[in-house]
């Protein structure tokens, strides 16, 4: 029985009987077991059941382990994407763009930028970037009331009253009403007269003391070479003296005929021409390169070679081998020359803006032509009865003609987008075919200056040498994406996509493409010192010599000798291979 009463207690009911009724039994124990919980109401029970974030989450479908119950609800929620990392900042998704928050894209000048930023660093203020309501300004705002909110490039307007009038009172004390008008105006004259001096004009005298006199000599030929160029001298062509010099034993032989004229036996040796072979001989006299070779015209027993040390020289094929003739009257490289059709003249072009038109045996000048402009072809019209009309493609993207007997310019051809690279005469010398840095080709009407054909592809590129195929019905040109291209003369100037030479390396160099007389090889230089020979029907590089040190940028065929061939580079030496 005592053990019993430790573990149970009298209830309320048992001392209440036990008070009102004397006749019951005396002790009645019950037995009840002690719950280890503590009591809760039930309102606050479901308060911090709903205040639970546990409760009102949705489930991770890929969660192995949940250490809670969760409800009904939360077991058959929706699947939710992730949440927005920076939602708890409460920026809305999509307005943050900055790893602090969100920032405004402003569109604020530069002068406005500068104006405010110098005014931050000078007075401690500056207006407010985003336009809010209230300040206008940021910064140290006692500053701004004490300046009246002015910027570093501008006065308020209570200064600039105070600035006009001191100087009215200046003017008047000078006995000058009127000038006080227009003393703050930078366009009236009252202006400039009171500030022509600079605020640095004190300065110059100390730094002149200071130099020395090689200092100062320089100084004065740099001021005069600026004041030749302000007068114009500097688009115009430089002037040099024109001289020649004979190199021959005598310049006629015992039967009178010039050193010019061909060999009496001077013919076809044959009509059939072959890939050279072996080289003969090689002419060394210019001391830079050589930038073109022409054979003289029908004959070939003479060549004529430009060169970039600034002269022109003429060459002994069929005899000697020897240089004949030295023509000098250029002060830059020379970039082309042109026989006239008969060989007794010639043209130069060269790099001091000067087209000069020589004659070949006695080497005077007999004409000079120049637009202010680097020409960087020359050519004359190849008919007999025009041979005094001149063509040249200029540096200003212009074909300028003159008639050489009266030294006037006759014609511009101007649609090119870029200098002019080369003239072609095709289709009986009626129309002439042009090629551009522009990378097109044009071809005009002979004397008339609209382009009656435009060729320009997305895949073309500049083409600086263009060559007629010996029966006229071909141009090859050279492009400069290491091949050769061929297009007709005929009537529609259209591309012949079968025949297409490759395998040279040209790329950035204007290599000479040619013909062999009888038109069965296209030959070419490249950028590598190599001669490349392809066949004309088949396409397929039928030879190559090793030529030159570097470049050769020149080659030419033997309109007699017909399995000669000469070349030139830009290492100064000109060969004859055969």
């Amino acid at each position: 029985m005592d053990l019993l009463k430790s573990y149970a207690e009298p209830t309320d009911d048992d001392n209440n009987s036990d008070n009102s009724s004397p006749n019951s039994s005396p002790i009645r124990f019950s037995i009840r077991p002690k719950s280890a919980a503590p009591q809760v109401d039930d309102t606050s029970l479901a308060l911090s059941i709903s205040s639970n974030p546990l409760s009102t989450k949705p489930l991770d479908p890929t969660q192995h382990v949940v250490n809670y119950n969760p409800t009904y609800d939360q077991l058959w929620a929706p699947i939710v994407g992730p949440a927005h990392p920076y939602a708890k900042d409460g920026i809305a998704q999509g307005m943050r763009n900055h790893k602090l928050g969100f920032v405004e894209d402003a569109a604020i000048e530069p002068f406005l930028f500068d104006e405010q930023y110098n005014t931050f660093y000078k007075y401690g203020y500056a207006a407010d970037p985003s336009g809010g309501i209230g300040s206008n300004y940021v910064g140290d705002l006692d500053a701004v009331r004490e300046n009246n909110a002015v910027s570093v490039y501008n006065i308020s307007q209570r200064e600039q009253k105070k600035r006009k009038l001191e100087k009215k009172k200046e003017a008047e004390a000078e006995g000058n009403d009127n000038v006080g008008e227009g003393i703050d105006d930078p366009s009236t004259e009252e202006w400039l007269k009171r500030n022509r001096k600079s605020p640095w004009s004190g300065k110059k005298g100390e730094i002149e003391t200071e130099l020395t006199e090689e200092q100062k000599k320089y100084a004065e030929e740099y001021a005069k070479k600026k004041g030749e160029e302000k007068d114009g001298k500097k688009d115009k062509a430089e002037v040099v003296a024109d001289k020649s010099t004979f190199h021959g034993k005598e310049e006629r032989d015992y039967q009178g005929r010039s050193w010019i004229a061909p060999p009496k036996d001077a013919k076809a040796s044959n009509e059939h021409c072959y890939i050279p072979k072996r080289l003969v001989h090689t002419w060394s006299g210019h001391t830079k390169g050589v930038s073109a070779i022409r054979f003289f015209p029908k004959y070939g027993h003479l060549i004529l070679s430009a060169g970039m040390d600034s002269k022109v020289k003429i060459w002994d094929v069929f005899n000697s081998g020897k240089c004949l003739r030295t023509y000098m009257g250029h002060s830059k490289a020379v970039r082309d020359i042109s026989f006239c059709n008969d060989g007794t003249k010639f043209l130069t072009a060269s790099y001091d803006k000067n087209i000069k038109y020589w004659d070949t045996e006695t080497g005077q000048v007999i004409s000079t032509f120049s637009t202010g402009k680097i020409p960087y072809v020359v050519k004359l019209n190849p008919d007999d009865d025009k041979q005094n009309i001149l063509l040249a493609g200029m540096s200003d993207k212009k074909i300028v003609q003159w008639d050489m007997s009266s030294g006037q310019i006759t014609q511009e051809y101007d649609q090119h987008l870029g200098a002019v690279n080369t003239i072609t005469f095709v289709d009986n010398n009626r129309r002439f075919v042009t090629s551009s840095d522009d990378k097109s080709l044009r071809v005009w009407e002979y004397g008339i200056p609209v382009v009656i054909k435009y060729i320009s592809e997305p895949h073309m590129h500049s083409m600086p040498s263009i060559s007629l195929h010996p029966n006229t019905n071909w141009l090859a040109a050279q492009s400069l994406d290491n091949q050769i291209l061929i297009y007709s003369t005929r009537e529609r100037f259209q591309l012949n996509k079968k025949k297409r030479f490759a395998g040279h390396v040209i790329a950035g160099y204007a290599c000479q493409v040619n013909f062999s007389p009888d038109g069965r090889f296209v030959m070419s230089g490249d950028g590598e010192g190599k001669c490349w020979f392809w066949d004309w029907k088949s396409c397929k590089v039928f030879k190559t010599l090793k030529c030159h040190e570097g470049v050769t940028i020149g080659c030419e065929w033997h309109p007699l000798e017909q399995s000669k061939v000469a070349t030139c580079g830009w290492d100064g030496l000109i060969k004859y291979w055969d």
